[in-house]
């Protein structure tokens, strides 16, 4: 028998001897009200948990061993709340501060995107996915992770496709896919050989049905983008385990989706629920998993289907039924503790069989030093003139009175318009910034290094609108750009040059001077911060900008913003 032989011979022999009252298990959690996801039930019960995983349901206590007991006192015990898809690298917060605010939410476990930052770190990718996951098991909540699909070189996924606790590749670019790029079928073949899972991603219901066919028959294995009805209509028939995301677009894109769910009466077997992108603050604020659960039976989904949409058909569809998404021996002792189960109350969360967290505070913290990923910024806009930041006419009417300009919409996702051509008036040979009675902000999208002429695109933003001031952020991946917002192309080129002196972050000007700044030190897309800290620092760029005029509401102003580099991309606006 050689060493892992023997170790598994003593865990089976363990548990044996656990069940038959001649050896001590870990806890006993009982006067619970358990649900049972298989059969849709709820029982009253107790659960055993030896070794990390739930060995028993209602053992016999007369003959039990047991190290610690925890009374439920009634409270119902529900799975550990999973995340189908979250780009864990793009919420701001390093991994550790993550959990900070994630995981007294119920979640406990997550599937993860990393592209980002990999993008972001460029040659060093390699290296930072490295760094990233070197304490994975230390973080109080399950991470299963993918390689990038999109924003690196080939050479990079390849390599990162071999690390722990990477499980598959992650969500491709649909333009290049969908027109037959070699180093796409090289990333397929390479996951297809190590049996992993693919992500598919944006556009799949928007393309032409013969590659909509093409994306199961190599492989892929979920749908993260739908956006209507037909969308999920579409997806569920070509056999897609359907994620229904919550981190992006409007709620009511959202609430529309889960509608149709209900009024067309689909079999919630198909979905799963996701975050795909969501801020630090909305999971202090609102919730995580446990808030989307409440929405969908809100909506009319049966409590049940909802939790099992974020259990259950999670875990089976990535074919880990057998570790995590149910309470049944053998699985992992991932468990939540609520008062309602129409309603996600995460009163006490368990990983592992460790009560990690209570009452909406984190316990068990997850001290990991990120400062080795950190940088500092290249600058790369010293010749850059308020002069570039002018919005050009596309177009003149034949008066001379109406320019043709882009108007940008921060929530034009999915299949809604993200940018459009628009007519506004045009007075001495200049743009003025109002549509539809609306004076708006002006945005400018501009390349950080540039050999060449620098790519600037300048137009109008609904979404941010200042009476004075400018912010400006700045994204890495793929490419490195700065979004400025503002009114005066003079305090704009200001306010990105004092940003150009970061690796990433977002800043605040007023009259020339820094009214907030939050820096992105980890290759330029986290904050090495406590989550604490972030929450501070997104909250001073949103109040410096509700001084300078801008009323927002919903996700911080800096979530807004960085969500405006992936629309970007996907339009093809960047060089």
């Amino acid at each position: 028998m050689n060493s892992t032989e023997a170790v598994q011979y003593e865990k089976a022999r363990a548990i044996f001897d656990i069940l038959n009252g001649k050896k001590e298990a870990d806890l006993l959690l009982k006067n619970l009200n358990i649900l049972d996801v298989h059969g849709e039930t709820v029982y009253q019960g107790s659960l055993l948990v030896y070794d990390k995983r739930i060995i028993a349901l209602n053992p016999d206590e007369t003959i039990l061993k047991v190290r610690e007991v925890f009374d439920g006192n009634g409270l119902y015990a529900i799975p550990g709340l999973i995340d189908a898809h979250l780009h864990f690298d793009s919420q701001l917060a390093h991994p550790a501060a993550l959990a900070e605010a994630m995981v007294p939410c119920g979640t406990t476990t997550i599937y993860a995107e990393c592209l980002d930052l990999l993008g972001a770190a460029g040659e060093e990718g390699v290296d930072a996915a490295r760094t990233l996951f070197k304490d994975y098991q230390r973080l109080p909540y399950r991470l299963f992770a993918f390689a990038p699909g999109k924003k690196t070189a080939a050479s990079v996924t390849k390599a990162v496709l071999d690390m722990e606790p990477v499980i598959g590749l992650g969500e491709f670019e649909h333009f290049t896919y969908s027109s037959g790029d070699d180093d796409d079928f090289r990333k397929v073949a390479w996951a297809r050989a190590r049996g992993g899972f693919m992500n598919a991603h944006w556009g799949i219901t928007a393309l032409s049905d013969m590659m909509l066919n093409y994306l199961p028959a190599v492989g892929f294995s979920n749908n993260h983008d739908v956006w209507n009805e037909n969308d999920i209509a579409k997806s569920i028939r070509y056999g897609f385990p359907t994620q229904i995301k919550f981190g992006v677009g409007s709620s009511e894109v959202i609430k529309a989706l889960l509608r149709a769910i209900v009024n067309r009466k689909w079999p919630t077997d198909n979905f799963t629920l996701c975050s795909d992108n969501i801020s630090v603050q909305r999971l202090q604020t609102m919730g995580h998993m446990d808030w989307i659960i409440s929405l969908c039976v809100e909506m009319g989904i049966n409590p049940i289907h909802a939790i099992k949409m974020a259990t259950y058909n999670t875990a089976r569809s990535f074919h880990m039924e057998d570790r995590i998404g149910s309470l049944a021996p053998g699985r992992f002792a991932d468990i939540v503790l609520t008062d309602s189960l129409s309603k996600i109350n995460p009163l006490y969360v368990f990983k592992d069989g460790e009560l990690i967290a209570r009452d909406r505070k984190l316990l068990k913290h997850a001290e990991i030093d990120y400062s080795a990923m950190c940088k500092k910024g290249v600058p790369g806009l010293g010749d850059l003139t308020p002069e570039q930041l002018e919005i050009v006419p596309l177009e003149i009417s034949a008066d001379g009175r109406q320019a043709k300009i882009y108007l940008f919409d921060v929530y034009g996702r999915g299949h809604a318009r993200f940018h459009q051509e628009i007519w506004v008036p045009l007075v001495d040979g200049k743009v003025v910034p109002v549509h539809d009675g609306v004076t708006l902000s002006r945005l400018s999208v501009v390349q950080r290094y540039a050999t060449g002429k620098r790519h600037v695109l300048n137009g109008l933003f609904k979404g941010v609108s200042i009476d004075r001031g400018a912010v400006a952020t700045f994204w890495p991946a793929p490419t490195p750009y700065f979004v400025a917002v503002g009114r005066d192309s003079g305090e704009i080129c200001h306010c990105l040059k004092q940003l150009d002196g970061y690796a990433g972050g977002c800043i605040v000007t007023e009259n020339r001077i820094s009214r907030a700044v939050m820096p992105l030190d980890i290759h330029g897309v986290m904050a090495n911060m406590s989550v604490d800290e972030l929450t501070a620092s997104t909250r001073a760029i949103d109040a410096a900008l509700e001084d300078l005029g801008n009323h927002n509401e919903g996700e911080p102003v800096v979530n807004k913003l960085q969500s405006l580099f992936i629309s970007l991309h996907r339009f093809r606006l960047m060089a």
